[in-house]
Order: structure tokens, then sequence, then C-alpha cells
């Protein structure tokens, strides 16, 4: 399964990629391409592309915070996610999607 997703918190320090190690982390253990923007303090990092949006099967927002660019991943599956919760439980974070995309 393709996965993309942003990760943001209020602050855009710690949580924000905290959130996008753990995500990728228990998507790839699961065999999945996962790929996690960072929207932070010092801006957009890892940009999910718009070919890579259109490709996803699935999108995770894990934000606490509005985020630029959303219109990318309209029309798609997407799991909206606290970013506490994606750096506590991505793996909920992770089965939501899976169930998502398999039904």
């Amino acid at each position: 399964m393709k996965i993309v997703g942003v990760s943001a918190c209020p602050t855009g320090v710690a949580h924000t990629y905290m959130a996008q190690e753990a995500l990728e982390k228990e998507g790839r253990k699961r065999g999945h391409e996962i790929k996690i923007e960072t929207q932070g303090s010092i801006g957009i990092e890892n940009e999910v592309s718009e070919e890579e949006a259109e490709e996803a099967d699935v999108v995770i927002l894990a934000v606490t915070v509005m985020i630029e660019e959303e219109e990318r991943f309209e029309d798609k599956l997407t799991v909206h996610a606290d970013v506490n919760d994606a750096v506590s439980h991505p793996d909920k974070v992770l089965d939501e999607a899976e169930k998502l995309v398999n039904g």
C-alpha cells in the first residue's frame, strides 16, 4: 500500500518530527511504501509531490494545526489523527489507514 501524509504540531518542533518517524517506521515494518511530510517551525520538509499524492492509496494527516497545501489530498481516503496519537500509537493510526483502504 502507498501511504503519504503530513505531520504538524503547534510549535513545529519535536512532535512534528517524532510523528513522522513513528509513522514511517511502523509503515515500513508493515511493508508499506510511506512518506510523511513535516510542516514544522522551519517550513515544509520531505514534501509530498502532487504525483505522490495522486498515487497514494491513503493519506494520513497527523496534525493539530492548519497545514499548507492540503488541497493536494482532496478526493483521497484520509485518516485524521492527532499528532500526539501518531507519536504514541502509530500502530493504531496505521490500523485505521489499512481498514479504510481494505474495507
